[in-house]
């Protein structure tokens, strides 16, 4: 047997480790057991010992090992192992908010000392060692960087030196860094070809060539098709067609399991029928990755991410798409979503949209922001498959929440069925609410601008106008409760309507004030960057961590700090682009369609294409890292991180107002002719056989 000299690598691992695969088949020279990695090293050369069973078994090594390696100076790499020499070892335990940490200088300047990375769904074993540390594992608050520090407890090694530094153990298996789809993709190629160097110094690292399981549809500076949108939304609207989110016949009774058992991510049972949408969508796939690459999905039914999958699937040139797109609304304004009161005409709660189905928890919520997006992807599907069936559900919707919103135009962030039984509506109508959040309170202005604008009623615009009003005037004294491009984004499409119904140089004014104060952060690849007001760092409850322990236990923003290139397809980028739309064709201004290009341009770009997991792709993660050009932020959010896809929200906006720049109109535009008022004097009629006291009065 030839031993294997200096130059290359023999490596014990199977043929598909991602390590193996990435390097020059010059460089390496692949066996099958641990010892015959030992026969095949010449003295003094490199041998690594891969995991070839995790995470079900540790690496398993000849009682000699490493007497033998130590009697040929051979230089190791060894992972997941189940003994090194003077190390104390514990059984293995995985991660939930742990991350990983660089904890030595070994990386150089490429990867500082407390850098952060994401060995997704690591499993590691924890050990006792006084040896240098070069990556360690622990819950950390920061972007890319752990900005309080490594904890000093609960802090792991997961590659740490020995014998002198001849020897690397990791903890884990690192040798997965592309199946598990490890991030940031580029800090792992840092991270190996530092090992290789380690373990091979007098030759350069070999160039390692992977292709990710994930990747943006087009590199920063490709050259695009010119019907790039169109081929988008077509890819976004099959997206609902192969990601095993239609709920079939066969899957219903596990998902309504799992919901009532309040299990919000997991891996929900596949099966080979295809759902038809009339037992609606689940809500989409979870942040987390697990070891080998697979996203497990998220199974609320949610009302706002069914209409605004029908929204897509309505806008897609499919018949099958519009049949889906039918019966998924046919769902959101059917029994289980008017359940509780909903659809009981002397019911305080009658026209209103449940939060979800299924689980009591989302069953009895009712966000007045979730209603106003069923509403306007409802009325742009209508519009789309030429259909006024939806109607009536429509308008009561509409008066529901109008009559539940106070007498400044301020609804709160939500009214739920108890306080609703217990005080009646006419309680949340009469009262003076304040709640200048445009997160929550901006979509349903835009709905009763619309609505004003298709029946006349006045209290529809009224209210919003002051509202609208108030909420401006609370900008100027910084005291929105974010104050950041989550809230600008959202405001943008009532002020653009606004303008479209009084065409004052005030309206204006103000339209031109969120948009200016939005593009701010808009970088020249066309991303709108998250940014945090000073105001919003302290107040609601999406906070950016403050210590290491507060990482992972709310809801957060993707950044650390104001300058961190992380933009937000979850909440703003596809809110953005639809309020610049509709922005740039109201005001006819020139910069802000400039603005709304070079976003659409970045969003299509960015989408997510995957040959290896078909489901994901035609998404959009929630994150995208516009500096590095990759999937990745600060993944703290307790159910929304970093790599999340949400059936609807702001993906479902982007692909939809990619099909209005597609068609050359607006959504004001598209939605005109709708024949909604020909249900006003029922829909009024039934409103009035509850007079607004306590259910029990």
């Amino acid at each position: 047997m030839s031993r294997v000299t200096f130059g290359a690598f023999v490596i014990c691992g199977s043929s598909d480790n991602d390590l193996v695969r990435a390097l020059p088949g010059s460089a390496v020279h692949r066996v099958d057991t641990p010892g015959e990695a030992l026969d095949r090293g010449a003295d003094g050369s490199a041998v690594l010992v891969l995991a070839n069973q995790y995470p079900s078994k540790q690496t398993a090594l000849p009682t000699d090992f490493y007497d033998r390696a130590k009697a040929k100076n051979l230089r190791l790499f060894v992972e997941y192992p189940s003994a090194v020499p003077g190390v104390e070892m514990q059984p293995p335990r995985g991660t939930t908010w742990e991350r990983g940490v660089v904890a030595s200088d070994v990386f150089g300047d490429a990867l500082p000392r407390l850098r952060i990375v994401q060995p997704h769904d690591c499993r590691f074993v924890p050990v006792k060692t006084s040896e240098r540390a070069d990556l360690v594992i622990a819950r950390v608050a920061g972007y890319d960087t752990a900005v309080y520090g490594i904890p000093p407890k609960d802090r792991w090694p997961l590659l740490f030196e020995t014998n002198n530094g001849r020897w690397l153990v990791a903890t884990t298996k690192l040798s997965q860094f592309v199946t598990a789809r490890y991030a940031p993709s580029a800090d792992w190629l840092v991270i190996w070809q530092t090992i290789l160097h380690q373990l091979d110094p007098d030759h350069a690292a070999p160039e390692l060539k992977v292709t990710p399981v994930v990747a943006p549809a087009y590199a920063r500076d490709a050259a695009l098709p010119k019907d790039v949108e169109r081929l988008t939304l077509d890819r976004a609207a099959n997206f609902y067609l192969h990601a095993r989110l239609l709920i079939t016949p066969g899957r219903q009774p596990v998902i309504h399991a799992m919901l009532r058992g309040s299990t919000e991510d997991c891996d929900v049972p596949a099966t080979d029928d295809e759902g038809d949408g009339s037992l609606g969508m689940i809500e989409g796939f979870g942040s987390r990755i697990r070891f080998d690459g697979a996203q497990s999905q998220r199974t609320p039914i949610r009302s706002d991410c069914n209409a605004e999958a029908a929204m897509v699937l309505a806008l897609a040139s499919d018949a099958h798409a519009n049949h889906l797109a039918s019966n998924l609304l046919d769902y959101v304004f059917g029994p289980e979503m008017e359940s509780m009161g909903r659809s009981d005409p002397k019911h305080p709660a009658f026209g209103l949209i449940a939060w979800g189905a299924i689980s009591p928890a989302w069953m009895i919520g009712n966000y007045g922001d979730d209603d106003a997006r069923v509403i306007l992807s409802t009325i742009f599907a209508s519009a789309a498959m030429k259909s006024h069936r939806w109607d009536e559900p429509l308008l009561r919707a509409l008066h529901a929440n109008l009559r539940t919103t106070g007498t400044l135009g301020f609804r709160g962030d939500r009214v739920d069925i108890g306080p609703l039984e217990q005080s009646g509506w006419k309680h949340f109508h009469d009262a003076a609410t304040v709640n200048p959040a445009p997160h929550f309170e901006s979509y349903l202005w835009a709905c009763y601008l619309w609505a004003y604008a298709r029946t006349g009623e006045p209290e529809f615009l009224e209210k919003t106008t002051t509202a609208i009003r108030m909420t401006m005037d609370a900008y100027a004294k910084q005291q929105w409760r974010w104050m950041d491009n989550i809230e600008r984004s959202r405001m943008l499409l009532c002020l653009s309507w606004l303008v479209r119904l009084q065409d004052t140089a005030e309206h204006r004014e103000w339209l031109a004030t969120i948009a200016r104060d939005l593009l701010r952060c808009q970088q020249p690849c066309g991303a709108i960057r998250e940014e945090r007001g000073a105001a919003g760092s302290a107040g609601g409850h999406y906070q950016i961590a403050q210590s290491n322990e507060a990482y992972g236990t709310g809801e957060t923003p993707l950044i650390q700090r104001v300058g961190d290139p992380a933009s937000d397809q979850l909440y703003t980028t596809g809110f953005a682009l639809l309020g610049l739309h509709e922005a740039a064709t109201a005001t006819g201004d020139a910069e802000l369609k400039k603005a709304e290009d070079r976003l659409a341009e970045f969003l299509c770009r960015i989408q997510i294409r995957s040959e290896r997991l078909p489901y994901l792709d035609g998404g959009w993660f929630r994150a995208f890292d516009d500096k590095r050009w990759d999937y990745f932020a600060s993944s703290g959010d307790v159910g929304w991180g970093a790599w999340c896809v949400e059936a609807g929200w702001g993906q479902a906006w982007t692909a939809a107002v990619l099909a209005l720049r597609d068609r050359h109109t607006t959504l004001w535009d598209v939605t005109a002719n709708s024949r909604i008022m020909e249900k006003l004097p029922k829909v009024q009629a039934d409103m009035t056989q509850n007079d607004g006291a306590p259910l029990n009065h």
